[in-house]
């Protein structure tokens, strides 16, 4: 059975530029690009941004799993980015979700934690 937890975080809503200019804290966090004004820092208690009119807050509407890449592919209907790191969004078993590739291990699958429940009832062994 899936099991997803809550992914805590700061969410950054800027100029994309300052986006990119950002200093994360801690140091290394993944910073996962939603769309080129949002940002999700996975695991950041703060970030820098130089934009006067950015949004900051923590996050903790985001719950997720660990999981290997071949067990997330059959319940797509778009292919995986084979090679990280890359973040690639759509439906997954009919939810709207995430799946953050890293360059190596395991994929990160998220979605919005209103869906947990969904995705986790659609999410059962694929044979």
């Amino acid at each position: 059975m899936l099991a997803l937890d809550r992914l805590r975080g700061v969410r950054v809503v800027a100029d994309p530029a300052a986006l990119d200019r950002a200093t994360w804290h801690p140091a290394g966090v993944t910073v996962l690009r939603v769309a080129p004004d949002d940002a999700f820092g996975l695991g950041a208690t703060s970030v820098e941004v130089d934009d006067e009119h950015a949004i900051v807050e923590d996050e903790p509407g985001f719950v997720g799993a660990w999981l290997d890449r071949s067990g997330i592919q059959p319940r797509v209907e778009w292919p995986l980015p084979i090679e990280g790191p890359a973040l690639a969004q759509g439906s997954i078993a009919g939810v709207p979700a995430k799946v953050w590739v890293p360059a190596t291990g395991d994929a990160l699958l998220l979605t919005a934690a209103a869906y947990k429940a969904e995705l986790t009832a659609r999410f059962e062994p694929h044979e």
